[in-house]
């Protein structure tokens, strides 16, 4: 590699890096927002409580239809976000599997996770925001929407990271010479290739598979 190769691809990794980091930004603002209305919801509790009895002290039962709907509005929205113990991670998730449920894919998501982690903000953004786009892609090429799913699995085992996603897929990944590439054309496969590079920065393990309607990727991470 010359040169000027490696001054690029430096101010190429540079340019992602600053993206993925205000991105990260910006969704942690969000969770932290949402956060602020669960706990401002709990503690309004007691007047909704009152609020709703004197409402039924006057039979006025369309109001109080109507301020349980609204109620149920607000739970919704909250209970839809992946409360898994760290906000980073919170945000990450949150941005992604909101786009898959938007496009009528199936989610099943389950992470639990330390408030802190000794792997940065800005590699757990390149490693679950490009499985997951990688997953959506994926799904979305699927005309059946009720065959559309993913499965996305986190947590610490034995001292490390425990990444698993798990998504449909139309056929077989597109492989050569024992790796997985893109299904998206040429150029397509930087995703791919940035997730293999942090999972050797912090010399961990990395496992994809496929099978005829499913495509899956376990990552483990050391966290010492």
């Amino acid at each position: 590699m010359g040169i000027m190769d490696f001054l690029f691809n430096r101010m190429i990794d540079r340019r992602i890096a600053n993206f993925h980091s205000d991105l990260m930004k910006k969704h942690i603002t969000e969770v932290e927002n949402i956060y602020t209305q669960m706990r401002g919801w709990r503690h309004d509790y007691h007047s909704h409580i009152q609020t709703l009895k004197a409402h039924r002290a006057l039979n006025e039962n369309e109001k109080i239809d109507a301020y349980l709907e609204n109620l149920e509005t607000d739970l919704h929205r909250v209970d839809t976000l992946i409360k898994s113990g760290n906000v980073s991670i919170d945000a990450i998730l949150n941005s992604k599997l909101s786009l898959a449920v938007a496009q009528d894919i199936t989610v099943n998501a389950k992470a639990l996770v330390p408030q802190t982690l000794s792997v940065s903000e800005i590699d757990l953004c390149i490693i679950i925001g490009n499985l997951l786009d990688n997953a959506i892609e994926a799904c979305l090429r699927i005309n059946n929407p009720e065959a559309r799913f993913i499965r996305y699995y986190m947590d610490i085992k034995r001292d490390n990271l425990y990444i698993s996603v798990t998504n449909a897929s139309g056929g077989l990944a597109v492989k050569e010479k024992g790796r997985y590439f893109s299904s998206k054309g040429a150029g397509h496969g930087l995703g791919l290739t940035r997730v293999d590079r942090v999972v050797e920065k912090y010399d961990g393990y990395i496992k994809r598979s496929d099978e005829e309607g499913a495509f899956s990727s376990e990552i483990m991470l050391p966290l010492d």
